[in-house]
């Protein structure tokens, strides 16, 4: 096992080096630059075009870019916004915890629910139960993030006023402890909501596919044979064996929890990392796009090896040796 961890540790330095320069050269070689944007685009001075352009070193060419960026990132160093001259590692440490409150809380409610459903659905393959939903997980995986976050806003906020349409705190409220801590609740509801929903569907598919699969094998046939009890069955035999392939996609989800809701995020102006990354896109704001990837990278290949390290807690017949 310590032999396996090691590989599979040197394996994602690599494989995080190769993502560091495929984004710095898609990110650079993309249309645009930060210099014609932060110049403006109605009579831009070229004279402050050709000072942006040097001050960042951006007339060099992209091997010397690359070069003096590795260097600085193996000190720590991930650069400074080009708009707010804050440090890239103080930005994203200002929104990773409200990008975590809300994609961690929507990635373990859409896990448990659509876990919990796929098992009641999948125990009576045909029946009324799984029919209801299964329809229910059609049409929720058929709605796109942005337009279902904006439903419930136009109903839950706009017209019932049940919930604030956007932001994560109401900037005019006095007080603190319980208050605040309500307020944000209150503000984090119909986009954790909106989360859940699109994400249910993928967990409900495969937990459903899984326990078919396991209640076709035919060690379960044995077990009946033998007398042992349907509930005793499932719960020792089938649960265990069909959560194995959710427990890959949660690892994937829980990875990508910085840019996967950048969507709602948007549409309730939700202050996360997401935001963040999509204006740094529109302002080719080079150093911050590069410290979004660079942590998205390292949060999949962690994810990943602790997802294969699960496995073998769960299942017994795995090994790595």
């Amino acid at each position: 096992m310590a032999k396996y961890f090691l590989k599979r540790v040197l394996t994602a330095f690599f494989v995080v080096l190769v993502v560091i320069a495929l984004n710095f050269a898609i990110v650079r070689l993309a249309p645009g630059d930060p210099a014609t944007i932060m110049a403006g685009f109605d009579n831009p001075s070229e004279e402050y075009k050709a000072a942006i352009t040097a001050k960042y070193d951006l007339d060099k060419p992209i091997p010397v870019q690359f070069w003096t960026y590795v260097k600085k990132l193996f000190q720590g160093d991930l650069g400074a916004s080009y708009y707010s001259n804050k440090e890239v590692t103080v930005l994203i440490g200002e929104r990773f915890g409200n990008s975590l409150l809300l994609s961690g809380t929507s990635a373990v409610l859409s896990f448990v629910l659509g876990v919990a459903l796929g098992l009641l659905a999948g125990r009576k393959q045909g029946g009324l139960r799984d029919r209801a939903l299964s329809a229910g997980a059609y049409v929720c995986n058929s709605m796109p993030s942005f337009w279902l976050g904006m439903m419930l806003i136009i109903i839950f906020a706009s017209r019932l006023k049940w919930f604030p349409t956007q932001g994560m705190r109401n900037l005019r409220l006095s007080g603190t402890g319980w208050v605040r801590t309500w307020d944000v609740i209150c503000h984090l509801a119909l986009p954790v909501t909106t989360l859940t929903l699109v994400q249910i569907p993928a967990y409900f598919r495969i937990t459903k596919s899984s326990v078919i699969q396991v209640l076709s094998d035919d060690y379960i046939t044995t077990f009946r044979i033998t007398g042992m009890s349907e509930r005793k069955i499932f719960r020792k035999y089938v649960l265990k064996n069909a959560i194995l392939p959710v427990v890959t996609l949660f690892g994937i989800n829980v990875a990508y929890i910085v840019s996967g809701s950048t969507l709602v995020e948007t549409v309730f102006a939700w202050p996360g990392v997401g935001v963040m990354m999509y204006n740094a896109i529109s302002n080719r704001d080079y150093n911050v796009l590069m410290g979004v990837y660079l942590f998205i990278a390292v949060s999949v290949a962690v994810c990943m090896i602790l997802v294969d390290l699960i496995y073998a807690k769960l299942d017994p017949r795995i090994h790595y040796d």
